[in-house]
């Protein structure tokens, strides 16, 4: 570890940068996020602009994007496990800026077509399963396990800033160049974190002897989390709540806000700004101060319960003002949820276990997504907008308080395993 006392002990964002790889690592990821940024931008402006594209359209490549993911993440986790994790990482990376740079440069000599969009983000999602697991398992092999929440908070403060201001302020000015030209963007940008994560040093800890084939390592990770009851409640609160929220949240909310509210394109972007900017305060806070707590699970349950409940307030809101406080709640919400459900994970985990489950964290999070988006319109075209995001928003919260009174679902906070996992700050 690279020690630099002082400042980087007293910020606690700061605290992780004192390790050589996470800071290579997030300089990478940094910039790849701003690429991602452009990438949502440009990916809409192509479908809807330039190739005429409907709403199906343009769902069809949110399920290109996803449904690769279903296929191969469990295989990406085991690898992750039995292999060095900074390998699948760069595939990930190289493969992604194939996928998107065949994009842009396809768009520039307007010889896209929605069926080879289609095909080329299947391949960018391919790229996002190799990535995901690993990226996710290697924190706790390049910091120390006294600056997990911090590492984790580091997320929650780039990703926002990255992936809702920067990079789409970007994207919108090089749309004005070209469509092509914000894919090549984002394209380079994974030539940057692939690089980044080729200067770092770490080396898988683990056995490199002899493995069995993966089909075994796979059921081998599920049966662990079979047996871990307070991962498997949380892996499938995701998936039911997920379902309820994420359709409804992505699809109704920018129509409540243009058209029920009669908002303009910048009242939209201040309810994504102030989403944003609820996240980056809890990351700030959760990294300062440094600690779960003596209830972690339980928050965060709550706090998960609260996200998916803000649902509904898209459904109730009759100002564009209303609507910044509730996607700043709801993001705060999922961001404090999101630092301790991995902090957790990656403490309680065994290492030769944490891509296998981080891959099943993934893949099950995203299982319901694609039939949440087919969901949510008929819903809303049957009962209403309004009615479709209060009944997603209810189911959603109702669903995660029931979970936390599973027995075990609480299991590590309540027998004290995940405090007795939590080190002592030098």
């Amino acid at each position: 570890m690279d020690e630099r006392p002082g400042l980087t002990s007293r910020i606690g964002l700061l605290r992780p940068m004192r390790h050589r790889d996470f800071r290579l690592l997030w300089i990478g990821q940094t910039i790849s996020m701003i690429g991602d940024g452009t990438y949502f931008v440009a990916v809409a402006w192509l479908v809807y602009k330039d190739l005429d594209g409907s709403p199906a359209a343009f769902a069809a490549v949110g399920v290109a994007w996803s449904f690769p993911q279903l296929l191969l993440l469990l295989a990406s986790g085991a690898l992750s496990d039995r292999m060095d994790r900074r390998h699948l990482m760069i595939a990930g990376d190289l493969l992604r800026l194939v996928a998107i740079t065949a994009i842009g440069i396809l768009s520039l000599t307007q010889t896209i077509t929605i069926t080879i969009l289609l095909v080329l983000v299947a391949f960018y999602g391919s790229g996002q399963a190799l990535f995901a697991p690993a990226f996710s398992s290697i924190i706790p092999s390049i910091v120390s396990k006294d600056v997990l929440v911090e590492a984790n908070s580091v997320g929650q403060v780039v990703r926002p800033l990255a992936m809702q201001a920067i990079g789409p302020l970007i994207g919108g000015l090089l749309l004005l160049l070209g469509t092509g030209w914000a894919f090549i963007f984002d394209g380079l940008s994974f030539a940057v974190s692939a690089l980044c994560i080729v200067l770092m040093r770490v080396r898988k800890a683990a056995d490199e002897g002899p493995h069995e084939a993966l089909i075994p390592q796979i059921k081998e990770g599920i049966g662990y989390v079979r047996s871990q009851t307070w991962i498997w409640v949380a892996l499938v609160t995701a998936t039911v709540s997920l379902f309820c929220v994420w359709g409804p949240w992505e699809t109704l909310m920018p129509y409540v806000i243009s058209h029920d509210l009669s908002g303009s394109g910048v009242d939209l972007a201040l309810v994504f700004a102030a989403g944003g900017l609820g996240s980056v305060l809890v990351g700030i806070v959760a990294a300062q101060r440094g600690s779960l707590g003596r209830r972690p699970l339980s928050v965060m349950y709550l706090a998960w319960a609260l996200g998916m409940l803000m649902t509904a307030g898209f459904g109730l809101i009759t100002a564009v003002w209303q609507g910044l406080f509730v996607a700043f709640v709801t993001e705060g919400s999922i961001s404090l949820l999101i630092v301790i459900w991995y902090t957790a994970l990656q403490r309680m985990v065994p290492e030769h276990f944490l891509g296998r489950v981080m891959s099943l964290d993934w893949m099950i999070s995203i299982a319901g997504l694609p039939l949440s988006f087919a969901v949510v319109g008929p819903l809303a075209s049957w009962i209403g907008t309004d009615r479709t995001l209060i009944l997603a928003g209810v189911a959603g919260a109702t669903v995660t308080i029931a979970a936390m009174f599973i027995p075990g679902a609480r299991g590590p906070e309540r027998d004290g395993r995940l405090a007795e996992a939590a080190p002592t700050r030098s």
